[in-house]
């Protein structure tokens, strides 16, 4: 039963078949079971048969009809049918063994492009070549958003998994990347279809990481635009930390002028220390007053609505605003001083001051 014909009308070839009929015909004339060569070469032939990508149902199929058409001219069918049994659970652990060894290969080759897509490493032609394979054309624009949740989470997670369903019930295949990297999910679309894609992206990981964040950066061309979007991301999420915006979802797009103010790093320690660093002088340091002036600030500097989120009265919040009048000479209820002291608060939360000292 050799050869490469199609064996009993399965369209399966008999290569994977070789030897069966010769061995049921064995097996009934000795009542023997099968030696361990015999279980191991219908384990061979299991691997092989999953290798090529055959189903397993049709492969079961091919041998049951097979012992039909070949069976021995024997009463015991029970040596038969034991041997039956032992061939086809040997061919059906190889085919499992394989497909097994074939899923743990492509995790890895994923895995392997995910890092390298997201690192920017690798030549950006192969990856490109690679990106295909896994739904992205890396020559068009792609935007990135980023959540995370109290825990960590790996791919195979029930988290990661849940937002994946979701995305792909609503969505199709739309050449949607969805993984996890560093303990957090990340999520690629094409740029045109960020807004609706990463929104909805963005609501489903916040439910399903109970009250996580999520960044969304902004599409990005090119090969390298991945790398630069996630990065963004990235950003988002810290800037949201050091700043303690409690917002659910961030975009990129809204927050620019933070990098800004950041770009010019001595600078923006110098108007810290300048505008602020008299408050260090107050009993019990400088930033009791600097969370007074950011929640004054974040109040639309409203002193009622301030004093309400500090859990204070007016008449104390207004003493605490003169002290810092007299501590830095700017004046938070003068507009021209009031820009000063926020830019300089903002610089402060992002730089860590007075908690770094510079």
């Amino acid at each position: 039963m050799t050869g490469h014909g199609h064996g009993h009308g399965h369209g399966i070839p008999d290569d994977y078949l070789s030897g069966y009929a010769h061995l049921l015909e064995a097996v009934a004339t000795t009542g023997r079971r099968l030696t361990r060569d015999e279980i191991q070469d219908r384990r061979t032939l299991g691997e092989q048969a999953a290798e090529a990508g055959y189903g397993l149902r049709a492969l079961v199929g091919a041998h049951l009809a097979a012992a039909r058409a070949h069976w021995p001219g024997t009463d015991s069918a029970d040596s038969v049918l034991a041997a039956m049994e032992q061939a086809v659970d040997a061919f059906a652990e190889g085919y499992e063994r394989a497909q097994r060894l074939a899923v743990r290969q492509e995790a890895a080759a994923r895995r392997e492009f995910i890092d390298d897509l997201l690192y920017g490493r690798s030549d950006l032609g192969r990856l490109a070549e690679r990106a295909e394979r896994f739904g992205l054309r890396l020559a068009h624009t792609h935007a990135v958003a980023v959540a995370e949740g109290a825990a960590a989470y790996d791919e195979g997670d029930a988290v990661p998994r849940a937002v994946e369903r979701a995305l792909i019930s609503r969505f199709g295949d739309r050449s949607i990347l969805l993984t996890t990297k560093t303990g957090r999910l990340v999520c690629v679309v094409p740029g045109d279809q960020d807004d609706e894609v990463l929104g909805y992206f963005a609501k489903q990981a916040f439910a399903a990481t109970d009250g996580g964040r999520v960044a969304i950066a902004r599409p990005r061309p090119g090969v390298g635009g991945v790398v630069q979007s996630y990065e963004e991301a990235l950003n988002v999420l810290d800037l949201a930390e050091r700043l303690d915006l409690d917002d659910p979802v961030l975009r990129a797009s809204d927050l620019l002028v933070y990098p800004v103010l950041t770009r010019d790093r001595q600078a923006m320690t110098e108007l810290v220390l300048s505008a602020l660093g008299p408050l260090e002088a107050a009993r019990g340091g400088a930033q009791p007053l600097i969370d007074t002036l950011t929640t004054y600030f974040d109040a639309g500097c409203v002193a009622a609505e301030a004093a309400r989120r500090l859990s204070l009265s007016v008449r104390a919040l207004t003493y605490r605003l003169e002290r810092i009048h007299r501590l830095t000479g700017a004046d938070p209820a003068d507009p021209v001083h009031r820009y000063t002291l926020q830019t300089a608060v903002i610089g402060a939360r992002l730089l860590g001051w007075p908690a770094t000292t510079f």
